[in-house]
């Protein structure tokens, strides 16, 4: 028994690493930074979705705890990337981006609903029981980069601050404007590249079993 226990433990690795790393998120630094300045917002909402989500949803799903999905993973799957597309543009829209900087409860309901974006998509694109399922996760896993991609974009080559200037004092030595940049560019590149290559690997995986 304590030895089944012990590889129950091992099998589950990724969720305990993934809840470690929530936890240096959430009781760092970066909370209090991210409320002050965009870039640190941005590591910290990447961090989340694109680092902690996906090795939770590996941990459950090795350990049996998350199902996987067998019937109607393609209705699953087009939910989960709507609502991570919502959750993703909706909390960068400087009105709802300035509530949860000067908000407690806001702050605290944006980063859940991140969380909770990011374990919907990772999920609905790997708990596919079919070969089918691998394409669809794939395409999910792909729009989801597309469009973080675009925001990010948008983001980064804006000519003028798209929050207020209270929240958006600069972090790492860049004055506000070059932050709103170097966020957006982080968004663009370096939070979307997980979702891109996890969707070449669901794809490729596809395209292999039907060659």
């Amino acid at each position: 028994m304590p030895g089944h226990t012990l590889q129950k433990y091992l099998t589950s690795w990724p969720l305990w690493a993934g809840l470690l790393v929530l936890a240096f998120l959430w009781l760092g630094p970066l909370p209090a930074m991210s409320r002050r300045a965009f870039s640190p917002h941005m590591i910290l909402h990447l961090a989340v979705t694109s680092l902690a989500a996906p090795l939770i949803v590996a941990g459950l799903l090795r350990s049996g705890v998350a199902v996987r999905i067998s019937r109607q993973h393609t209705l699953f799957a087009v939910g989960a990337s709507i609502f991570e597309l919502a959750v993703v543009w909706g909390w960068h829209l400087p009105e709802l981006h300035q509530a949860a900087a000067l908000d407690d409860t806001v702050y605290v309901a944006q980063q859940l609903s991140f969380l909770a974006a990011g374990i919907a998509i990772w999920w609905a694109s790997f708990a596919g029981m079919t070969k089918v399922a691998y394409a669809i996760g794939g395409l999910a896993l792909v729009l989801t980069f597309v469009h973080m991609a675009m925001l990010g974009l948008l983001i980064g080559i804006a000519p003028e601050l798209i929050y207020e200037p209270s929240i958006c004092l600069g972090a790492f030595g860049f004055d506000p404007l070059e932050d709103q940049h170097f966020g957006g560019s982080l968004m663009a590149v370096v939070g979307g590249t997980p979702y891109l290559i996890a969707g070449i690997f669901l794809l490729n995986k596809f395209i292999s079993e039907h060659g």
